[in-house]
């Protein structure tokens, strides 16, 4: 393998109106946002938002509640939880948790996992190097997975084999939106039990029994000195597989897709700085959001956009739509333009990782180990797609699926670089 020697512009140009020209969206067709109205009301009966401005203000507000991502079911059925997830939490019980917990995703933790995922992805791209071919798809579930694993503290597996009994309930769930009908026979009841009865007892159990024996600096250490339930914990750490594992691994299949087909965008990205490299994975997610829809609750009165929203009514945040309202991102909204110049408090990623209180707390980790990743397979010159990837989506996260992503990589010779 020879190392990636793709030209850098010594002075590249300015990224407003967008001079670089790499490309639309690939998970999605492409809208114009701009011919959208802020509000509309389905015939779903929801209220469904469609332009920046109006979504943030719903993600701002306090008289709404989260309603996606099975939060509403959690709490109605099942057994009965002292201390509801932080995904579903709302009030002072919330804001507690996100403070206890942002330790785990400073800068400056993250920068402690950092030899960590350096290691894990030598590891996997060695690996693609022995075997000359593999599903990127694959190896960024290994890596999403054994990060957020090392976190949230489930590292006591008794079998191996996590990353499959994370996927199973995501692949495998039911449809995330409030209200929708569910199709779930006696045979799917009966997959879901196994699959949550295998993780409990195969990963989760095997975690808690070794915290009690002795605290580590992890989520699960942490639940325990809050006096957690073995429920509770194993619904928190579901609630971080289906939030932070299976989204960073599509979003790393999403970024090298277009690292792979935009040559001068990759030559950009290898010889960069991590600001740059940062900024060009940022502008990425904008355009390939992986949860497309958040759903929030209105428990008052609500005026959007001179819409009266009842209370109680649901409302559908577009993200794609919103990522690419042409009001806040210039034009073309719908381009690959790192750096591009964005409104005062509008941050790169505009609400791929949310906004507000349930924004993503894992979003710097996110970024890190995709970089980390990333830029040890794009340094060689001889890495190529061999089958481009399959899009669908996912109903439980309300985002998309890349799958079967197949790329080669040094014909089986040599192993990765140490970047």
């Amino acid at each position: 393998m020879t190392e990636y020697s793709g030209r850098k512009p010594a002075n590249p140009a300015p990224a407003s109106g967008c001079p670089f020209g790499y490309g639309e969206p690939l998970t999605h067709p492409a809208t114009d946002v701009a011919a959208l109205p802020a509000v509309t009301r389905g015939e779903d009966g929801l209220y469904h938002i469609h332009r920046f401005a109006t979504a943030r203000e719903v993600l701002k507000q306090d008289g709404v509640s989260q309603a996606g991502f099975m939060s509403e079911s959690s709490q109605s059925s099942g057994p009965s939880l002292t201390n509801q997830p932080v995904l579903f939490a709302e009030g002072d019980h919330h804001h507690d948790m996100r403070r206890q917990t942002a330790k785990y995703f400073t800068p400056a933790s993250v920068a402690g996992y950092q030899p960590m995922i350096a290691g894990l992805a030598d590891k996997l791209v060695a690996r693609l190097a022995r075997d000359g071919e593999a599903n990127l798809d694959d190896l960024s579930l290994v890596l999403a997975v054994e990060v957020a694993a090392q976190v949230v503290g489930l590292t006591s597996s008794v079998l191996p084999g996590l990353e499959k009994r994370v996927m199973s309930f995501v692949e495998n769930g039911l449809d995330s939106q409030p209200g929708a009908a569910q199709s779930m026979g006696r045979g799917k009841q009966t997959l879901m039990q196994t699959n949550v009865a295998s993780f409990f007892l195969l990963d989760v159990k095997p975690a808690i029994a070794a915290r009690r024996r002795k605290r580590r600096d992890d989520l699960i250490s942490h639940l325990l000195d809050r006096d957690y339930s073995d429920i509770e914990i194993m619904t928190e750490c579901l609630t971080y597989a289906t939030a932070g594992m299976v989204t960073t691994r599509e979003f790393i299949s999403a970024a090298a897709w277009h690292l792979l087909q935009h040559p001068e965008l990759r030559a950009d990205y290898v010889h960069g700085t991590e600001k740059e490299r940062h900024a060009i994975l940022h502008e990425i997610l904008r355009l390939e959001p992986v949860v497309r829809t958040l759903y929030r609750r209105a428990n008052e009165d609500l005026t959007l956009d001179g819409q009266t929203v009842p209370a109680g009514s649901v409302m559908a945040l577009h993200i794609t739509d919103a990522n690419t309202d042409p009001d806040v991102v210039g034009e073309p909204a719908n381009a690959l333009c790192p750096m591009r110049p964005l409104p005062r408090g509008v941050q790169a990623p505009v609400l791929a990782f949310g906004d507000g209180h349930h924004r993503c707390p894992g979003a710097f980790l996110a970024i890190r180990e995709s970089d980390a990743f990333l830029r040890r397979l794009l340094i060689w010159n001889d890495v190529e797609i061999v089958t481009p990837p399959t899009v669908g989506s996912n109903e439980t996260v309300k985002g998309y699926e890349i799958r079967n992503f197949r790329v080669r990589l040094g014909q089986g010779r040599g192993a990765s670089a140490k970047a």
